[in-house]
């Protein structure tokens, strides 16, 4: 054999013997890193959402996220509860924050309060007070934020404009508004039956929906107010109603031109993005009183009772990942929720001023308040869910709808 082959077949063995070297390594580091299951509903951001745990994998060696869109919130809950205490559990979960407080209520969630005990002051104090304290519940620290919203008004501002009008900002301009704007082509304002933005109408009417000691307040003088004026704009036809499990018809009919004003968070823009919009979409704050308030939404990530040490450690490493300002920026211009830290404004800058709608929901932030934190919350969203339905859809007066609800939650305290 001459000596050019035999070099040859060394050098073949050779990398051969490097290449099995960098595939035991790399077989290794898979073995040796805790996986993190992560399940959310994120579907419009999908993409965001897998690239955000890609770049975390990808920075460090201890861990790997397996992110996992599971449907939108009420699916995501029913999986849960399907997979408690089974192999499907996931480690991380991104808890609605009206099912949040049940979470925490059944003991399927781990306090974290020592891992942020060892977070440096100055990262604590960098959140906004409200999107910082939600998480903390009968004397722990249970959820991490990450995207929180609130409701906003949209509206087709070629439609007002053609009607010389301005976004209303009071309830009874909103009246008169529907009122004005609704036409054979289309009714002026459209709402969806979903207790968040019955809770939106309520607090901006300066009322509440719970008493300071925990109990249901649904017969309260502005709960009634709120559902007496949806059932009168309902019943002259200047307002469209369809129910929490209608909001992709709802969205619909804003985007066709069919409604011509609704309610959502501002982390629905994304979803209308999706459609070709054949008109100028406006956004800005919800009608407002004197005193008046609006909810907190999104959700919180909790960290599910079953996970390890190390599943933990590896959930609150990747929760501080995606706090990072830039890490945070890339999110928001994604899903156009509201920055959970002062440090993150100065990258959205240029993203805010392109489009001042996007910013619509920062107007509001300082009147923003969480949901209650109560384990009956979740069951009592329910009920007024229904009351919505039998007074705009059916025939049942406001007070008697809300005097139901309010029979109903207390028997479930």
């Amino acid at each position: 054999m001459s000596r050019i082959p035999r070099i040859l077949m060394v050098c073949t063995l050779a990398c051969t013997l490097a290449g099995l070297l960098a595939l035991s390594a790399l077989a290794q580091r898979a073995l040796a890193q805790t996986t993190i299951t992560f399940w959310h509903s994120m579907g419009a951001v999908e993409e965001t959402v897998d690239a955000l745990a890609e770049a975390f994998n990808a920075s460090q060696d201890d861990y790997r996220v397996v992110a996992r869109m599971v449907g939108s919130y009420a699916d995501a809950q029913t999986r849960l509860v399907a997979a408690f205490g089974t192999v499907d559990e996931p480690v991380l979960f991104q808890a609605e924050i009206g099912f949040f407080p049940q979470l925490v209520g059944d003991g399927a969630v781990q306090d974290l309060q020592p891992l942020v005990d060892a977070l440096p002051e100055a990262f604590v104090a960098d959140f906004y007070d409200g999107l910082w304290a939600y998480g903390e519940m009968d004397g722990g620290r249970f959820g991490l934020p990450w995207n929180s919203s609130t409701p906003v008004m949209y509206w087709n501002a070629d439609a007002l404009r053609r009607a010389g009008l301005t976004p209303p900002t009071t309830w009874e301009t909103f009246a008169e508004a529907a009122t004005e704007l609704t036409s054979r082509q289309a009714q002026g304002a459209m709402f969806v039956g979903d207790s968040w933005l019955f809770e939106m109408m309520v607090l901006s009417l300066g009322g509440n929906l719970v008493l300071p000691d925990g109990s249901p307040d649904f017969e309260s003088a502005a709960a009634l107010e709120a559902l007496t004026l949806l059932q009168q704009l309902v019943r002259s036809g200047d307002l469209a109603f369809y129910d929490a499990g209608e909001s992709t018809t709802a969205i619909l009919t804003f985007i066709r031109t069919r409604t011509l004003m609704t309610f959502a968070s501002i982390a629905n823009w994304p979803d209308v993005r999706r459609f070709s919009v054949a008109f100028d979409v406006a956004a800005g704050p919800v009608p407002m009183r004197e005193g008046g308030r609006v909810p907190l939404g999104g959700a919180q990530l909790v960290v599910m009772r079953n996970a390890s040490e190390q599943e933990r450690a590896g959930a609150f490493a990747f929760w501080r990942f995606l706090m990072e300002p830039e890490h945070l920026a890339s999110w928001i211009e994604a899903s156009y929720y509201i920055p959970v830290r002062r440090a993150a404004l100065p990258l959205l800058e240029d993203f805010y001023a392109a489009d001042p709608n996007r910013a619509a929901a920062l107007t509001q932030l300082e009147l923003a308040i969480p949901r209650p934190r109560l384990r009956a919350f979740s069951s009592w969203q329910r009920l007024l869910d229904d009351a919505l339905e039998r007074s705009l859809r059916g025939t049942v007066p406001p007070a008697e709808a809300l005097a139901e609800a309010q029979r109903r939650a207390l028997e479930v305290r």
